[in-house]
């Protein structure tokens, strides 16, 4: 029963992970191609190069987020 709840609270850890990459990569994405798209000075125009950077941009604020996450357990976990 004890290593059944344990499993539990690994898998919602690990779902709220995922959700938390998720919405980091979202948001990463979105504030990148509005700040192509709005900034003054630059052409307003989203071509394939402000795509990829969004992507990018995207793809490291998901990774930060979730070694950050890890990070934060490990601590908690040995401070027990």
């Amino acid at each position: 029963m004890i290593e059944q709840q344990g499993q539990n609270v690994d898998q919602a850890w690990a779902t709220r992970r995922r959700k938390a990459g998720i919405t980091a990569f979202l948001v990463g994405l979105i504030a990148t191609l509005a700040f192509f798209a709005f900034f003054p000075g630059l052409p307003h125009v989203i071509d394939w190069g402000a795509i990829l950077v969004s992507l990018a941009v995207g793809a490291l604020a998901r990774w930060a987020c979730q070694s950050w996450m890890t990070r934060a357990a490990e601590k908690k976990t040995e401070r027990r």
